[in-house]
């Protein structure tokens, strides 16, 4: 690590070098790396900084360690409900009576805690088979209408008093650009990028909304994400089946959970539970900022400490995730019919984000993949048996898998495309792949870590997503990782993770003429 700016165009002239040595079978220079200074505030937040005076601009961001894997049965899709929460507001921002406006969120939750009880007894219902869905709104209770009537009266109050989106048009007044956020299995992150002048202004922003988020209009952002919910997962053809084949594929493992949430779980979280999630998962010490862009490390630091370092330091021991995936006995299949093309889906269980084979296998995945790869070669050049075909590898936080898709060519048949993928993989467990292809994809990995320096955003990114999986380093040390990869390790992978046994698949078939409904397994 170091406490000087890193120019880019030095970083350019090393990747280019580093091109160069790839080509010529030769390993890069495992010394020279992006310079992070990486700090640890009072509260026990970490901060990373990557100072580079090319572009008066800052991008700033943070991950928050937590994902649908920290979730349990009950409460999936919270972490993903706070991604949203966060841009509501806080004490100061949102609202034109901030005390008023707490006094009405109150009021709310006494009468949400009345709806819940009601919603219980809806369920015991259907279960007794005396409504079929108790999410309909023709099957609510009188009471639990009369309590939603009340609700909504006092939403209608709240939403008087509100300011909508100022935390957006404050950092939009101020030239930010690229606000947003995301949600996965892992991690919570949170970014945006403004002028290098209005560093101030982001700290106070994002310290703001930690330090004194309100979770203003939670039932509805929860609708919204019941609805975001539809859009992306019941409405596409493939949507639910997807879902299925993923939790068929993860049995006992918590990725087995979409991050957006169990349908009946969404409507059920309560704000008490989100609070007491928030509480765990969103203290200081579950968090790391990052900064790349035009500032001074100590002048950053300084007002890092003044803002970020005045939140609490939370009292909660976050847990960790325990619950592994059992060794599968068997292979696992799934046949759905779809409004969508013929298409067939394998997985692999494989290995976590810092595990010695990931590099392997990326490497793997991409002998396989693009319109110069095997399986491109082999079954759309080839025996014209597919039209499209990929394969990735998806080594997360605490598990892995490694995955191919194709899609059947017209006259053709998933099952053809699905034993024209084993033959593909056959003869790389078979043979090591020769020197030359090996580098070539060498090459295409030397050229990603090119290509991943080229922004601030770029480098924020990369170094918050690597973070959230576990350790930042990995930004700096994936690169000779890659090249040390032999055509032995390759083989080697290949017959340790793609057996039978070790696999799902998921078949894909177009529905018969005059099918209705959504497409579900048979």
């Amino acid at each position: 690590m170091f406490k000087i700016s890193f120019p880019t165009i030095l970083v350019r002239r090393w990747l280019a070098l580093t091109l160069l040595l790839a080509g010529a079978g030769l390993s890069p220079l495992a010394a020279q790396q992006l310079p992070v200074i990486e700090k640890t505030l009072s509260n026990g937040m970490r901060l990373l900084l990557v100072p580079r005076h090319d572009d008066p601009s800052i991008a700033g961001g943070w991950v928050a360690h937590v994902g649908s894997a920290n979730e349990r049965p009950g409460i999936t899709g919270i972490a993903h409900l706070f991604e949203h929460m966060m841009f509501k507001g806080s004490q100061v921002i949102g609202t034109k009576d901030c005390a008023q406006d707490v006094k009405i969120i109150e009021e709310q939750e006494k009468i949400r805690e009345e709806m819940r009880a009601e919603e219980s007894k809806l369920r015991a219902a259907s279960r007794r088979g005396e409504i079929d869905d108790w999410q309909k709104p023709e099957n609510k209770s009188p009471r639990w209408r009369e309590l939603e009537k009340r609700f909504n009266e006092l939403a209608a109050k709240q939403r008087a008093l509100m300011v909508k989106n100022e935390f957006w048009k404050i950092y939009d007044a101020n030239g930010a650009s690229g606000m947003n956020a995301f949600t996965s299995e892992d991690m919570t992150v949170y970014f945006c990028s403004v002028p290098a002048n209005k560093l101030e202004l982001w700290m106070w922003l994002e310290s703001d909304r930690l330090l004194n988020n309100v979770r203003r209009e939670f039932y509805t952002e929860r609708d919204v994400v019941f609805e975001e919910r539809r859009m992306r997962t019941d409405s596409p053809p493939l949507g639910l089946l997807n879902e299925a084949f993923n939790s068929l594929f993860w049995q006992s493992h918590p990725y087995s959970w979409p991050v957006v949430g169990w349908p009946s779980d969404i409507p059920a979280i309560s704000k008490a539970q989100a609070d007491e999630f928030y509480a765990t998962y969103y203290a200081p010490q579950n968090l790391t900022a990052c900064l790349v862009g035009d500032f001074n490390p100590d002048q950053a630091f300084a007002l890092a400490e003044k803002y970020l370092g005045r939140i609490p330091r939370g009292t909660n021991t976050v847990p960790d995730v325990v619950t592994q995936e059992m060794k599968q006995p068997g292979e696992k299949r799934l046949n759905g019919e779809a409004d969508a093309n013929p298409q067939v889906r394998i997985a692999w269980h494989a290995v976590a984000f810092a595990h010695k084979d990931a590099y392997a296998l990326d490497i793997f995945a991409q002998l396989l993949s693009e319109q110069t790869g095997r399986l491109y070669k082999g079954l759309v050049l080839g025996s014209g048996v597919a039209t499209e075909v990929g394969a990735w590898n998806g080594a997360q936080k605490w598990a892995g898998s490694f995955e191919i898709r194709g899609e059947a060519a017209a006259g053709h048949t998933p099952a053809e495309v699905e034993q024209g993928i084993y033959a593909e993989l056959e003869k790389l467990q078979q043979a090591e792949v020769p020197a030359a292809e090996l580098q070539k994809v060498k090459n295409q990995f030397a050229a990603a870590e090119f290509r991943k320096l080229e922004s601030n955003m770029g480098i924020m990114t990369h170094l918050l997503v690597s973070d959230g999986n576990g350790d930042w380093r990995e930004f700096n040390n994936s690169a000779a990782k890659y090249q040390a990869v032999t055509a032995a390790d390759v083989r080697r992978v290949a017959q340790e993770y793609f057996t039978k046994q070790n696999r799902a698949v998921a078949t894909f078939t177009r529905k018969p003429d005059g099918a209705s409904g959504k497409g579900v397994a048979k």
